[in-house]
């Protein structure tokens, strides 16, 4: 009795297994060789140390390198702290693109977020980032005063 369950049961996980390959392989659209692709110039950008409330803007420029038009579905970041904006248009092939970010350098510390691109092209998730320090504003706005010579540490 044990082994009639235990081959019912293996050929019931074997059965619901062909049938989840099955299922995976015909969800899979065929590759278009014609979709547009989105290039980057670079994808991340590196503010390295910035002054708080420093300009925070920095750009991303791309250039839809594929056959068709590319469309930029959705541009979203990590935080509220990233605001991101892109073009709303198609942008045909050969032309480019910029998407231009803005953080928020009135949080001291560290930066390190990401920018995620939803597009249209075979390459449809491109995740772009930004990193850097902020500075207290002691820091920025404060330099260190000299030591004089005879002066101890």
């Amino acid at each position: 009795m044990k082994k009639i369950l235990l081959l019912a049961t293996g050929l019931l996980l074997a059965f619901a297994t062909f049938a989840q390959v099955e299922a995976k392989s015909q969800q899979q659209p065929a590759e278009n060789p014609n979709a547009p692709v989105i290039t980057f110039e670079k994808t991340v950008h590196d503010y390295g140390t910035i002054p708080y409330n420093g300009d925070g803007n920095c750009e991303f420029n791309f250039t839809n390198t594929g056959k068709e038009p590319l469309i930029l579905t959705n541009v979203r970041s990590s935080c509220g702290c990233t605001v991101p904006k892109w073009p709303r248009e198609p942008i045909l092939p050969g032309e480019s693109g910029v998407i231009h970010v803005k953080y928020s350098t009135n949080r001291i510390g560290t930066i390190n977020k990401s920018v995620t691109v939803q597009s249209n092209a075979s390459n449809q998730n491109v995740v772009l980032r930004i990193k850097g320090q902020v500075l207290s504003q002691q820091q920025s706005t404060m330099p260190e005063k000299p030591k004089s010579v005879g002066e101890k540490k």
